[in-house]
C-alpha cells in the first residue's frame, strides 16, 4: 500500500462500525516524496528501481567476479538464469550467431523487470515499481530505439522503411493498405503495447492484493470474520499466482524485445 493509502485507512474501521469499505483506487500507487532536491522529487518506486539495480549488478558481479571451474552456489545459480535467458529466449528468436551480442542486454532487461515486479510482495517495500507507466514506458523506449536504428542500419534507409511497413510488390493492389496498417503498427503501437502489456498486470495484480488485504481486515467484526477469512485466503492464493505472472511477464517483455531485434535484422518483414 501507499503511505497516502495508509494515511487515509482507519485501523477501527469494520463491517458493522458504521464506516464504508475503503476500496483501493488510483491514490493507492502515489506516494509522497521522500525528498526534493531542486524541484526533483524522489519518491519510493524510484528507490525501488535502484534498489532493483543494485541487486541484480551485485548478484552478477558476486557470480562471475571470480568464475571457477566448478560453481559454487551463487555462480551456479547466476550461470542457469543466464542461460535461461539466452538459450531460452534470445537463440531460440534471434539465433545464435545474430543473438550473442544481444545476450547482455536481454539478461539485464529480465532480471531487472523480475526484481522490480517482485518488490509487490516483499515486506514493507509492498508495490511492484512497472506499475507505474513511467518505468515499462522507458524501458519499451531503450527497446524501441535498438529496433528503430538496427533497421535502419542493416537495411539502409529504403530498405529500412520496407522493413518496417512490410513492403512488397506482390500484394497487388492491397499493398497501401497493409504498408498504412504496417506503419501504424510498428511505430506507434508496438511500443504502447510492449509497455502497457507490462504495466496493466502489475497495475492490476496489485490492485486485486490491496483490494483483499483491506477487505480481510475490514470483515473482521462479528459474522463477517467468516468472510474476511476466505479474504485472507484469496490474499494467499493471488499473492502465490502473482509470483508466476512477475517472472511471465519479465519473460514476456524480452521475448518480444528480442521478436523485434530478430525482426530488424530479418532480410524481409
Amino acid at each position: 500500500m501507499s503511505a497516502d493509502t495508509t494515511l487515509a485507512f482507519d485501523a477501527s474501521c469494520h463491517i458493522f462500525s458504521g464506516c464504508g469499505f475503503p476500496a483501493p483506487g488510483l491514490h493507492t500507487f502515489l506516494y509522497k516524496p521522500m525528498f526534493e532536491v531542486a524541484g526533483f522529487e524522489f519518491t519510493k518506486p524510484m528507490l525501488l528501481a535502484l534498489l532493483s539495480t543494485l541487486v541484480v549488478v551485485v548478484f552478477f558481479w558476486a557470480a562471475f567476479n571470480k568464475p571457477k571451474l566448478v560453481p559454487g552456489k551463487v555462480q551456479m545459480i547466476g550461470e542457469a538464469g543466464y542461460d535461461f535467458v539466452r538459450r531460452g529466449i534470445v537463440y531460440e528468436i534471434i539465433g545464435k550467431k545474430d543473438g550473442e551480442k544481444y545476450v547482455p542486454l536481454m539478461v539485464s532487461l529480465f532480471f531487472f523487470i523480475w526484481i522490480m515486479n517482485i518488490w509487490s510482495i516483499i515486506p514493507v517495500a509492498q508495490f511492484p515499481v512497472p506499475s507505474l507507466i513511467a518505468f515499462p514506458a522507458g524501458l519499451a523506449l531503450i527497446v524501441y530505439v535498438l529496433w528503430v536504428s538496427l533497421t535502419f542500419k542493416k537495411h539502409g534507409w529504403t530498405g529500412g522503411w520496407k522493413n518496417i511497413t512490410g513492403y512488397d510488390k506482390s500484394l497487388g493492389w492491397v499493398l497501401p493498405l497493409v504498408v498504412v496498417i504496417e506503419f501504424f503498427s510498428n511505430l506507434l503501437i508496438r511500443p504502447f503495447t510492449h509497455a502497457v502489456r507490462l504495466f496493466a498486470n502489475m497495475f492490476a495484480g496489485h490492485l486485486l492484493i490491496v483490494m483483499f488485504t483491506l477487505a480481510s481486515w475490514y470483515l473482521m467484526n462479528g459474522i463477517g470474520i467468516a468472510y474476511g477469512t476466505v479474504s485472507f485466503v484469496m490474499v494467499l492464493v493471488m499473492t502465490v499466482f502473482e509470483l508466476f505472472i512477475q517472472a511471465v511477464q519479465a519473460y514476456v517483455f524480452v521475448l518480444l524485445a528480442s521478436s523485434y531485434v530478430q525482426g530488424a535484422l530479418a532480410k524481409g518483414h
